[in-house]
């Protein structure tokens, strides 16, 4: 199969997928209504009332309100006003009150942080450049920033089909490209591609920075990857495979001016996270990430505890809490092995999703794996490898397919899922 026939049929995968996703979210409205609240976790239950949203302006508007929930009212207020909204909760910078989830309120407060501290800017600045253009269409302010965050991530999740088929046409030949890319997308939480979320952004950003690095295209990787620090957090970990490529390739053999450039162009990511941590963004993330969502770099003593804990309500929980945990769980093993299986042919990709992967699980908080795992891409490479075989091929698609819609039914209705 020609390139040129693969991409258009990535593209088409991409746009009947994103069509599919956006009727079947609506049409699940009109069919289903899930008992509330949610009890799959200790906390959930008092999230997922009925009433849970009405202090979230961001998460109540009608249009697309199928595809808000959760963090996505944190991006839409940035895109909105940027991180001081008054329309976001706002926690107290006080260790004890903090710790409590106490709310406050800028003007009683001086030391108010606002939730959205948590989450990083280039998502929400991509939303609010998108919005500008499609005020000609009459919608409320909300609904503006809805569609254009949608429209984000969906572009992310095709950029981020595109930068799999390029780094996987070496192994598996064009075909297999075509696969790794549509396992991407029906993966059980591959639907995050299609929501206000920043899945799609982060994985399309540093998909091309890999992509770009595979073909040794400096400049371009230097680009995506030193944006890639400022889209999530654990963004500047794909300083990582550039370095490793940086080093494969004993660069410095072709003289040292274009080492040094290369090298430069390798160290972009941490230049640029280093740039982002000499900001109030940095000094805020951090306050708000450990007071409120409990989460730190390299939590192990946390890590232990909470996992711990998961491992026991998986065995040992109510049927709701046993199913989140063993996906938690299957994702883990899943996205582990296959980095391992791809450590000899690809070890730059390998070691990154490890490296993705064992960010996201020391953080402290025992929760959203299975959509972490996104970001490692010899998850999706070995998995098109395993779907040369026609049985494995039918199997899989079928059991992603199947969880996924289970997946994104609850996201539909607010319910955890990841």
């Amino acid at each position: 199969m020609k390139p040129s026939v693969s991409i258009r049929n990535i593209i088409l995968i991409w746009l009947g997928w994103a069509i599919v996703m956006v009727c079947f979210q609506t049409w699940v409205h009109q069919r289903v209504n899930l008992a509330r609240p949610d009890k799959v976790l200790n906390w959930t239950s008092t999230e997922t009332t009925a009433t849970s949203n009405n202090d979230k302006p961001f998460l109540i508007d009608l249009f697309l309100n199928e595809h808000v929930a959760w963090d996505s009212e944190f991006y839409l207020a940035i895109a909105d006003t940027g991180y001081d909204s008054n329309q976001v909760r706002k926690i107290t910078s006080d260790l004890n009150r903090a710790r409590l989830q106490i709310y406050c309120l800028s003007d009683e407060d001086t030391s108010c942080l606002s939730l959205s501290s948590a989450f990083f800017p280039v998502y929400p600045l991509l939303t609010k450049a998108i919005s500008y253009p499609l005020r000609i269409f009459p919608l409320t302010n909300i609904a503006n920033l809805t569609l254009a965050a949608m429209i984000v991530s969906l572009l992310g999740a095709l950029g981020a089909m595109l930068s799999l088929f390029y780094m996987s046409r070496s192994l598996l030949g064009d075909d297999g490209g075509v696969r790794a890319a549509f396992y991407l997308l029906i993966f059980p939480s591959g639907f995050f591609l299609a929501q206000v979320y920043s899945e799609g952004t982060f994985i399309g950003i540093t998909f091309a920075c890999l992509a770009f690095l595979t073909a040794r295209k400096w400049g371009w990787a230097a680009f995506f990857g030193a944006l890639s620090a400022w889209t999530r957090p654990g963004g500047a970990i794909v300083v990582l495979p550039m370095v490793m490529v940086w080093l494969m390739d004993r660069t410095w053999k072709g003289g040292w001016k274009p080492a040094f450039l290369k090298g430069l162009a390798a160290l972009s990511p941490a230049i640029s996270f280093g740039i982002w941590s000499l900001t109030p963004l940095a000094t805020n993330f951090y306050k708000v990430e450990s007071l409120f969502f409990g989460r730190r770099l390299l939590n192990l003593a946390s890590t232990l505890f909470t996992w711990k804990a998961a491992y026991h309500l998986f065995l040992a929980g109510n049927s709701t809490t046993r199913f989140y945990y063993g996906l938690e769980f299957a994702a883990i093993i899943l996205a582990i092995a296959t980095c391992i299986l791809l450590l000899r042919k690809r070890p730059e990709l390998a070691l990154y999703g490890l490296a993705m992967i064992t960010f996201a699980f020391t953080s402290g908080a025992a929760q959203g794996m299975v959509r972490y795992v996104l970001a490692a891409p010899p998850l999706f490479l070995v998995l098109s490898q395993w779907g040369k075989n026609q049985v494995f091929d039918r199997v899989w698609t079928l059991l992603s397919v199947l969880i996924m819609g289970l997946e994104v039914i609850l996201f539909t209705f607010d319910f955890w899922v990841a």
